[in-house]
């Protein structure tokens, strides 16, 4: 039986993070919560949920759903709070003493995880009970809907994790989950210090010709917060390409950021990861081995839509072979332009194509980042664009909570209330970047929806937008505006979430079905009346100006085929790397030299379009949950269009269309067949994706 949080000692009481908030949605109390609160929080969790593990095996009673199946979905409820509460710290508020909690923390809940995977008297009851729900000829025999779906999914977590291993097969797997989780820890802190000391300093406002004067008042603000070593300071950001770049006169400083990017953590500069990419790779392909598949990419999607590496690469395949083509025209046509004026022996290099094809873009289609910013300022993207569409298709509306306690200054808090009136939710922005957050977007919650525990959900959307200095508006570019509206798609499959089970709610999905809802989300970005609505001079507050709207929207596919690269070179290295028996994982010394071979191999070695992320800085893979599992962008990308599709067919903004996919995919979670659920809602028995390419304007 579990510890009822009334009956835990003086520890708990003392400890905020051990205690039930009173505050509304249950949301964390950061008035009350210090750091120092963190690891006993997390040791008393761990024990707590050891001693509820150890009721359950030791119970007499023979296995059901209730006392196995139910018990074990409660027995680390307080652990789960506690994790969410710090790990949404160490990501996007990551402190020296924040990191140094975690390198202790880690260990330990792999210890953990370990302990309970490889707990056969646990397992035994799992397996009995699932066992018990299929006679020998494998038809339905008792549980029904989201019980028997949460039997299924446990049971398979356990199989999946080595439960039927033997015992020499079982030791060497805890040996191999504990090292990677060591090595994952330190990819966290040597990345983050390699983004940081990346820096490109300038010594006078002329070197940074061609940016705006918004845009040099936050490189004077970026000095700052980067210990001032010179005037002016460019930051870079996650991926390869440096937006930066697009308006830099400069080009020997182009050169600068560029290089900065790419070599960021491959030991060019002090920074080297790539000794922690080739253990993690071997020893995630002996994990593979271990359980019975020829490499980890076997292993990895086996529980996912594409179900097999040959699957993935057919897709890939075939969406290269339309993309080079295009590609290589559309670089000719860039390189061409750009020796106009820069003379007819000019040859195009990686961190020129941003900038000529900016201008290329001006001369050709009128239209430049400096012109549209000003109408994208971060507030209105917001409230007048992500909330207004959600209320347009969904019927919610956002009421901001000042009375919310947040982990930083920069951070809102809103109440989400639904369409009946009753709240549904709640949810945190966080956008603006700092030296203490880790590079990208993402979303998570301090809180997951569950009837069963009676929890709203508790969402945040995590940024990384530059901050104007103060006295002026925080603009965005267009890739930040639609990065807004994709992290809110993930929120909305979180706010709208009808589930009876924490384990199935909410975005508990496969990797290729979770980026659909945010792709699609995307989408209203730029329907006209969301963007009449949200695309507002931050100045006069005037409509976006009919004739710069459609200049801007027409642009927005223009020379698309560099964005389908990078992300087709990245997923096709993530691949690469996972494709590997362990033998023949390359050593630190051999990864860049195996990454340049992947790429040629697969036909997107392109020096003018790399990969979106190198592989010494591939978070997604390396410190991330998307090993084997990049191309779910792509792959999500069709179902997303394709839904889209539907919208259009029956009005982008009508309320019945929206009301019918919450119901049959936002509110449902990992409840039912994934792909069920995308042909229920589009009628269609298979995603169509051709309409990706259409949809990119290739």
């Amino acid at each position: 039986m579990m510890m009822p949080f009334s009956a835990c000692q003086k520890t708990q009481r003392e400890n905020p993070l051990l205690q039930e908030s009173t505050l509304p949605f249950g949301a964390p109390d950061f008035t009350k919560i210090q750091t120092g609160d963190y690891l006993p929080a997390f040791e008393f969790a761990i024990q707590q949920t050891r001693d509820n593990i150890q009721a359950i095996v030791d119970n007499t009673d023979s296995a059901t759903f209730e006392n196995t199946i139910l018990a074990y979905e409660e027995s680390g409820r307080l652990l789960d709070r506690v994790s969410r509460v710090f790990f949404a710290l160490t990501e996007a508020d990551k402190t020296p003493e924040i990191g140094e909690i975690e390198k202790k923390v880690q260990p330990m809940l792999t210890d953990l995880q370990n302990e309970i995977a490889f707990n056969k008297p646990l397992f035994e009851r799992i397996k009995k009970v699932y066992d018990n729900e299929y006679s020998h000829d494998n038809s339905y025999q008792g549980l029904t809907g989201e019980d028997r779906k949460l039997t299924d999914e446990i049971y398979k977590d356990f199989v999946r994790q080595g439960a039927l291993l033997p015992d020499d097969k079982m030791a060497r797997m805890k040996e191999i989950n504990l090292r990677i989780s060591d090595l994952q820890q330190q990819w966290g802190d040597l990345l983050q210090a390699a983004v940081n000391d990346a820096v490109v300093w300038a010594d006078k406002k002329e070197d940074l010709a061609g940016l705006s004067e918004a845009d040099i008042a936050q490189c004077a603000k970026d000095a700052e917060t980067r210990g001032g070593k010179a005037p002016y300071a460019i930051v870079i950001v996650n991926t390869t390409q440096q937006a930066i770049l697009t308006n830099l006169d400069n080009r020997d400083l182009r050169k600068k950021v560029y290089e900065a990017s790419i070599h960021r953590a491959d030991g060019t500069n002090k920074h080297n990861t790539y000794a922690i990419v080739s253990e993690m790779a071997k020893l995630r392909a002996e994990k593979a081995e271990i359980m019975g598949y020829p490499n980890y990419a076997a292993y990895s999607l086996d529980n996912t839509m594409a179900k097999t590496p040959e699957n993935v690469y057919a897709f890939l395949k075939n969406l290269i072979a339309q993309y080079t083509p295009k590609a290589d025209a559309e670089t000719k046509d860039i390189e061409e332009y750009a020796r106009k004026t820069a003379g007819a022996d000019f040859n195009l290099e990686p961190y020129d194509r941003f900038y000529y094809s900016a201008k290329m873009k001006k001369e050709l289609l009128n239209i430049s980042e400096d012109e549209v910013k000003p109408y994208f300022n971060v507030d209105s993207v917001l409230i007048n664009g992500v909330f207004y569409a959600a209320n347009r298709v969904y019927g919610l509306t956002f009421k901001e909570r000042t009375d919310i306690p947040l982990y930083h200054p920069d951070m809102k808090a809103f109440e989400v209330i639904d369409k009946d009136g009753k709240s549904k939710a709640l949810f945190y922005t966080d956008y603006f970047r700092r030296p203490t957050k880790r590079g990208g977007a993402w979303m998570d919650g301090f809180q997951k929806q569950s009837r069963q525990w009676n929890q709203l959900p508790i969402i945040f959307n995590v940024c990384n937008s530059a901050k104007a200095p103060e006295g002026q508006p925080s603009l965005l570019t267009w890739d930040e505006v639609t990065t807004m509206f994709h992290e809110f798609g993930h929120a909305l499959h979180g706010i709208l979430s009808d589930c009876q089970y924490n384990k199935l709610s909410g975005t508990s999905v496969a990797r290729d079905f979770v980026e659909m809802p945010s792709q699609f989300n995307e989408s209203f970005a730029s329907i006209p009346e969301i963007f009449d609505h949200y695309a507002r001079h931050y100045k006069t507050g005037e409509q976006m100006p009919a004739d710069l709207k459609e200049r801007m929207l027409s642009s927005i596919n223009f020379q698309s085929a560099y964005a389908l690269g990078e992300n087709l070179a990245a997923t096709c290295l993530d691949l690469a790397w996972h494709m590997l028996p362990s033998k023949d994982v390359p050593s630190a010394e051999e990864a860049a030299q195996f990454e340049t071979e992947a790429l040629r191999q697969i036909g997107l070695l392109n020096n003018q379009i790399p990969p979106r992320y190198r592989t010494s800085y591939f978070n997604h893979v390396w410190g991330g949950g998307y090993a084997a599992g990049y191309y779910s962008y792509l792959w999500t990308e069709v179902l997303a269009v394709n839904i889209a599709d539907v919208f259009a067919q029956r009005g982008a903004l009508n309320p019945a269309t929206g009301q019918d996919m919450r119901d049959k995919i936002l509110s449902r979670g990992n409840t039912g067949d994934l792909m069920k659920m995308f042909s229920d809602f589009t009628g269609m028995e298979q995603p169509d994706a051709s309409s990706l390419l259409k949809a990119r304007g290739l």
